[in-house]
């Protein structure tokens, strides 16, 4: 079970009433294949962590995910297990109010690195319909997978195998 966002329906009234022409050019889905760009250059609230040379996960989340809940701790148990080797996880909160953020993160505790999108442009930029949605990124900055939603076990099983497969890899 998947959560949408609540922007995106907005978005897509203001596509519809600007003409598809007019607005659709910067909704740019990054897809595998393609190089993740700078986080940095989205001006995300948050420190983003170094991730030259790791293994990155980037996960969009919403403190209103019902999922979300569930993956927060698998992810972060990711995190210390693969940390030491090369993966780092850099959550992207879509969140409009950072008090709502603040509250879920006290209230599911992790040890890996989270930002908000307060200004809604990567959460835009990567196209992405619903929570949680991450991205798989080797070593080279390259996105090898792309996750939609969580199925507890299932994702986390492929999860575990895909960054076993890029942390193997040069």
């Amino acid at each position: 079970m998947n959560s949408k966002p609540k922007k995106s329906a907005r978005s897509f009234a203001l596509a519809a009433l600007l003409g598809a022409a007019a607005v659709l050019p910067a909704f740019a889905v990054w897809k595998v294949a393609d190089r993740l760009p700078a986080l940095g250059s989205f001006q995300l609230e948050g420190a983003v962590p170094a991730l030259a040379g790791r293994v990155t996960l980037v996960d969009f989340w919403a403190s209103w995910c019902g999922p979300c809940k569930h993956s927060f701790p698998e992810l972060d148990k990711l995190q210390k297990t693969y940390g030491e080797r090369g993966l780092t996880i850099v959550a992207v909160s879509v969140d409009e109010k950072g008090e709502a953020m603040d509250k879920f993160l006290k209230e599911h505790p992790v040890t890996f690195s989270t930002v908000r999108d307060a200004s809604q442009k990567l959460v835009t930029a990567a196209g992405v319909e619903s929570m949680p949605t991450s991205f798989l990124v080797d070593r080279k900055g390259v996105i090898r997978f792309a996750h939609m939603g969580f199925r507890g076990a299932e994702s986390v099983k492929q999860l575990q195998q895909e960054i076993e497969q890029l942390l193997v890899e040069k």
